[in-house]
C-alpha cells in the first residue's frame, strides 16, 4: 500500500484582522487563499496566526483564520493549535496551527518542559550590580501525531524560533529609539540563547520520539529563523561535524536543500535570498519524498516592503511523499549528505 500526501509549512506573517481595516483584510484573503489552494497540502503547518475576540471580554479565537480557510478544503481539516503557556486559550499573536486531512491522534505543546528556564546576569559596571535576566522561549512548540492511512503515524512538530532581533536590556534606553552598542550586543546574545535553547528542547523531544519508535516518520516544520549551517538548524537536524565519517540514523534531512539553488529561498532580506523556513524529515520519511517546491515567485524584500503586506513575506515550502507502508519500517533508510 502506497500513501501519497503533501506536507507544507507557511508563515502567514502576523495574520490578523484589525478593527476598522476590514477592506484591507478582504484584500489579504484574496491574495492568501489562492496560495493555500495551490499548495494542495494534506498536512499544513502555519505560523504567526493571531487570535481575536468576538466580544470585548470574551476568549480569543481564530476568527481571522476561520475566514481565510472558508471555501477551501482546509475548512474541514482536523486542527491542532497552540495556546498561551499557562492558559487554555490562544495568545493574541504568533500562534501555531497544524491542519490535517487525517485524524490527529495526539497533540501537545512544549514550553520549557524539557529544558528549564535559566537566568543570565550582564557584566556589571559601577556600584549597582545588574539584575539577572530570565531566558524564556517566545512561544511553545506544537506537536501532532497524525494517523495516516494504513495505520501509520506521522509525527509533526510545528516550530517558530525567535528571530535574530536583540532582547531589550532593562534600563538601557537613554532616549526613545536609542539603544547603546553594549546593550545591542547583549540583546543579540540573549536572542541567540532563546533561539538555540529552544532548538535544543525540540531536538531532545525528537530524541524521545526515536526512543519510543526508532523508525519514526518525523517532520519538523516551520520558521526556524536559521539557515542550514547555523547552530539552531544543526541542533535540530543532528548534523554531524565535518570530520564525522557516519551519519546518524537519528539525523534529520533538510528537504529544502533538494530545491535547485536559484529557487532555494523563503525570505528576501535586503536583497539577500535566505532559506529560513524548513521541513526537516527523519530518514524513513525523507526516503519517501518525491519532490520539494518553494512557492517564492514574486516574493517581496522584507526590508523594502511597504504596508500593508497583503500576502506574506515568507514563501511556503511544500514536500510531496509516496510512502510504501509495508516496507518503510523494515528498510534501513539512511540518506547520505549528498542525497539530501
Amino acid at each position: 500500500m502506497t500513501v501519497s500526501f503533501r506536507l507544507a509549512t507557511f508563515n502567514l506573517e502576523n495574520f490578523d484582522v484589525l478593527r476598522g481595516r476590514e477592506s484591507e483584510f478582504e484584500r489579504r484573503i484574496a491574495v492568501l487563499r489562492p496560495i493555500l489552494r495551490g499548495m494542495a497540502a494534506d498536512v499544513l503547518c502555519l505560523q504567526e496566526v493571531d487570535a481575536q475576540k468576538a466580544l470585548p471580554h470574551g476568549p480569543r479565537q481564530f476568527l481571522a483564520l476561520d475566514r481565510l480557510l472558508c471555501e477551501t478544503e482546509y475548512q474541514s481539516y482536523h486542527r491542532a493549535a497552540s495556546v498561551r503557556p499557562g492558559s487554555t486559550t490562544p495568545a493574541d499573536v504568533h500562534n501555531l496551527v497544524i491542519l490535517s486531512r487525517w485524524p490527529i491522534r495526539e497533540q501537545k505543546q512544549l514550553h520549557h518542559d524539557i529544558v528549564a528556564k535559566w537566568s543570565w546576569t550582564p557584566p556589571g559596571e559601577g556600584s549597582s550590580p545588574p539584575r539577572p535576566i530570565e531566558i524564556e522561549w517566545d512561544r511553545p512548540l506544537l506537536y501532532a501525531k497524525i494517523a495516516l492511512p494504513g495505520d501509520v503515524a506521522l509525527h509533526v512538530v510545528n516550530l517558530h524560533l525567535r528571530a535574530p532581533r536583540g532582547v531589550p536590556i532593562p534600563n538601557d534606553r537613554k532616549n526613545v529609539g536609542c539603544v547603546s552598542s553594549r546593550a545591542w550586543a547583549e540583546g543579540q546574545f540573549l536572542a541567540a540563547q532563546r533561539r538555540e535553547g529552544q532548538a535544543l528542547e525540540v531536538r531532545l523531544f525528537v530524541e524521545r520520539l526515536f526512543d519510543y519508535e526508532p523508525n519514526a516518520l518525523i517532520a519538523i516544520c516551520g520558521d526556524l529563523n536559521s539557515e542550514e549551517h547555523d547552530t539552531p538548524a544543526r541542533l535540530l537536524t543532528g548534523t554531524p561535524d565535518e570530520d564525522c565519517e557516519t551519519m546518524s540514523r537519528r539525523a534529520l534531512v533538510p528537504l529544502g536543500m533538494r530545491v535547485e539553488e536559484a529557487h532555494r529561498f523563503t525570505v528576501v532580506h535586503a536583497e539577500r535570498r535566505v532559506l529560513i523556513d524548513h521541513i526537516l524529515a527523519s530518514h524513513p520519511l525523507a526516503a519517501s519524498c518525491t519532490g520539494v517546491v518553494i512557492l517564492n515567485e514574486g516574493l517581496q524584500d522584507e526590508v523594502k516592503a511597504k504596508e500593508p503586506v497583503l500576502g506574506s513575506l515568507h514563501a511556503p515550502v511544500v514536500a510531496s511523499f509516496a510512502l510504501d507502508v509495508e516496507t518503510v519500517f523494515n528498510a534501513e533508510h539512511v540518506v547520505t549528505p549528498k542525497e539530501s
